[in-house]
């Protein structure tokens, strides 16, 4: 079994998709090993999302994911990186396959409903920035 990171971002928390993105993901056959609802402030998303810190689009995303309330996700399945990236589709959801989380919950390349971590080494990463190894079952 592997892990992985999902984060409901704010614009999927602010249209109470949650649950139906939720279930989606737990239909593809992922275990939940932990979860919460949070609101992270701007320097938290900058830390979390450093690996993009000299791309265009880091500044607007910091803001955006310190914007409303987000829900981090342990999930755990074989294969669980790719699977997960399968189960949440492109991150433009007009590129999107059709019952993709993004297709059916994102609307546009930079709010797109979900955060999937990209590689094992960056889901180990990621799940410790939000969860202790205690709170995980």
């Amino acid at each position: 079994m592997s892990k992985t990171l999902a984060i409901i971002k704010p614009d999927a928390v602010e249209k109470n998709a949650a649950g139906a993105i939720i279930e989606k993901i737990q239909s593809a056959g992922f275990k939940i090993l932990g979860l919460r609802m949070l609101k992270i402030d701007r320097s938290q998303a900058g830390v979390f999302y450093e690996v993009h810190k000299e791309r265009p689009f880091y500044n607007d995303l910091c803001d955006y994911m310190s914007g409303g309330k987000i829900i981090p996700i342990a999930l755990e399945k074989d294969n669980a990186v790719d699977d997960f990236r399968k189960v949440i589709g492109n991150t433009d959801p007009e590129q999107a396959e059709v019952g993709t989380i993004r297709k059916l919950f994102g609307t546009s390349k930079a709010v797109n409903a979900i955060h999937g971590s990209d590689s094992d080494e960056n889901a180990a990463k990621e799940i410790v920035f939000f969860f202790n190894a205690s709170e995980l079952v």
